[in-house]
């Protein structure tokens, strides 16, 4: 290992920057080697070894730190950092003669990882990551490359940025970083992420579901004025010209004697997204319920298409 892989403060070791971002870079690969019987323990043991090479340098000590890290771990891959952070600087004191022992290290891994991982689902993937994919497609529709390229650049600056300076901020605060998870500071980043989350949602509704029930409620006689007569209007393009010039002055008034409504229109009349907000909604329960969203996505398939052949859809 390097010299500057570690630092000597007071006669005590400690770890460098250096050191620390190389434990960061690694630490995106967590789930490069997920396993049914101890899950992220790979990925967690591989990110940890530049700091254990650097803070033990006997062979017998660097095994044990390494058998150690490989027992059970999992939980959301980006919010890992700050129990990686917390962890360090316990090998760190470990290192430099504190009474740390093997329990202690896993009871914290293990004390940090669940709650975590609860704040990690509605942070970053019902949060961020939708509002980056709901900007980058509006561009992408619109035919620009800035598109893919904003969701791409943004995401990785944010993930990055995100991975390091929360495994610095658990590095620093040590073990008492623990203590503020159990008090109020959790409750509170979930509960502002899911209303956040829900925020988003809510605008991307309208936007991305569509639903259009087309059976008819009413026919309406529209009265002489309010309709464009076809047969008295002038040939050639007067005719046009004049057809385009009355619907645009009655705008929503039926092209024709008879107004059709359908049941769409009066729904939009009454909320307009209701049905697309109601099939948001019930597919949110169904996930709740656990019902297999590859499930969920097949009757949706087969809900639209037996309407289309029906005539409701």
């Amino acid at each position: 290992m390097a010299d500057d892989a570690i630092e000597m403060v007071d006669g005590k070791k400690k770890l460098s920057k250096k050191t620390r971002m190389a434990v960061c870079n690694r630490h995106q690969y967590l789930q490069g080697s997920w396993n049914y019987e101890r899950m992220q323990n790979g990925g967690w043991c591989f990110s940890m070894i530049p700091a254990i090479k650097a803070l033990y340098t006997d062979r017998d000590d660097q095994i044990a730190a390494l058998k150690r890290h490989l027992e059970f771990y999992n939980t959301h891959p980006y919010v890992s950092a700050p129990v990686i952070g917390v962890v360090l600087a316990m090998e760190e004191e470990r290192a430099n003669g504190a009474p740390i022992d093997d329990v202690a290290i896993q009871g914290v891994k293990v004390g940090m990882m669940g709650p975590l991982a609860g704040v990690g689902d509605p942070v970053f993937w019902y949060t961020v990551r939708p509002i980056l994919g709901a900007l980058g497609a509006s561009l992408a529709l619109s035919g620009s490359i800035g598109g893919p390229l904003l969701f791409f650049i943004a995401w990785n600056v944010i993930r990055i940025a995100f991975l390091w300076y929360t495994q610095e901020f658990g590095y620093n605060v040590g073990t008492s970083i623990t203590k503020d998870l159990s008090g109020g500071m959790l409750g509170r980043i979930t509960e502002g992420a899911s209303i956040l989350g829900m925020f988003i949602i809510g605008a991307l509704v309208e936007r991305w579901v569509s639903i259009n029930f087309t059976p008819v409620v009413a026919q309406i006689p529209q009265s002489e004025g309010a309709y464009i007569d076809w047969a008295n209007l002038p040939a050639g393009t007067d005719g046009i010209k004049q057809a385009l010039t009355m619907y645009d002055s009655i705008g929503s008034t039926s092209l024709s004697q008879v107004k059709t409504v359908t049941l769409q229109a009066n729904l939009n009349q009454l909320i307009p997204g209701l049905a697309a907000v109601g099939l948001t909604l019930f597919v949110c329960w169904l996930l709740k319920k656990k019902v297999s969203p590859i499930v969920i996505i097949l009757c949706l398939f087969a809900f639209g298409i037996a309407g289309r052949l029906l005539g409701f859809l």
